[in-house]
């Protein structure tokens, strides 16, 4: 009699809520995931400066009074670069009043991770009304919803550069609540496009500590989800196990991640975690587990992605 196979271990690279969600995704693959937080979030260096930015966010719109949170349809509107000259989806009619009545000039919060929205809620219990939302993917978008957020606006190419060319004109002031390692396309490129932007850091990444990753089985794959995790793996888990598969969740990340050093097998398809999770059980299934793997040849860079955060 034979003993059944192992499921493939996974490394899954943070905890909290996020860590849950995709280790049990992870076994409804198939996997065994192991969850060891590489990096962590920190409030801001200066918290003022984003609770003065979120007070500022609600001057000139009214607030909920009855203690409800806003009501309005959650579904996202989807746009594509048609959005950059006015034309798409979400553009307020001729008067200039959106569909919530609030008009052309409305304030927006642009989030570009689900980690901004939990830092931007944790901060201010309802958006006010007649603040509009714009998220960089859907991701993003379900964790505004859940925070109880009216979504107003997600791009088709679920990036930073994608964002900036969906949102509307004319538009008003934009609050960039962000990563301190948050690249600067959005800010730069809503700028280039004479659009108000106040950008304010709304949480740092941090990684957990110094000592050496050792798991008493070598994982089959480590998921890499940013630039922040690629570091952390490079300097807590090297030497890598030979059958180790670095699995990263886009070619923007997988770039960081042969950056410091580390070899790239598996880049998932787009960038969730769910397609992360498919792509490599779907490599674990095309080879024996435990072989040796040679890495993926580079691609070419995603457009940047600005506070990605897993």
């Amino acid at each position: 009699m034979h003993d059944e196979p192992r499921p493939p271990v996974v490394l899954v690279p943070r905890g909290g809520t996020w860590g849950e969600q995709v280790a049990a995704a992870a076994r409804a693959r198939g996997l065994d995931p192991v969850v060891v937080p590489l990096i962590t979030d920190a409030p801001p260096a200066d918290p003022a400066a984003l609770d003065a930015a979120l007070a500022r966010l609600g001057r000139g719109v009214s607030t909920p009074t009855d203690g409800r949170p806003d009501t309005a349809p959650a579904d996202a509107t989807r746009a594509d670069a048609s959005g950059a000259d006015g034309a798409g989806a979400d553009a307020t009619g001729a008067d200039g009043a959106g569909a919530d009545g609030a008009g052309a000039l409305a304030p927006w919060l642009a989030v570009t991770s689900a980690t901004a929205v939990r830092m931007v809620a944790g901060r201010v219990p309802r958006l006010p009304v007649g603040v509009r939302v714009a998220c960089v993917g859907e991701a993003t978008a379900r964790a505004a919803r859940q925070a109880g957020w009216r979504v107003d606006l997600v791009p088709e190419t679920e990036s930073a550069a994608g964002l900036v060319a969906a949102f509307p004109q004319p538009v008003g002031r934009v609050l960039f609540p962000r990563s301190e390692l948050a690249a600067p396309t959005l800010v730069e490129g809503l700028r280039a496009r004479g659009i108000d932007v106040e950008d304010v850091v709304a949480y740092r990444t941090v990684g957990t500590g110094d000592e050496p990753v050792r798991l008493d089985r070598a994982p089959d794959a480590v998921l890499v989800t940013s630039g922040s995790v690629a570091s952390q793996v490079a300097r807590r888990m090297t030497p890598l196990d030979p059958r180790t598969r670095i699995a990263c969740i886009g070619p923007g990340t997988a770039a960081a991640a042969r950056g410091v050093g580390l070899p790239v097998h598996v880049v998932a398809r787009d960038r969730s975690a769910e397609a992360l999770l498919d792509a490599v059980a779907e490599a674990l299934r095309a080879e024996p587990t435990g072989a040796p793997r040679a890495p993926e040849p580079p691609r070419a860079p995603e457009p940047p992605r600005s506070g990605r955060s897993s």
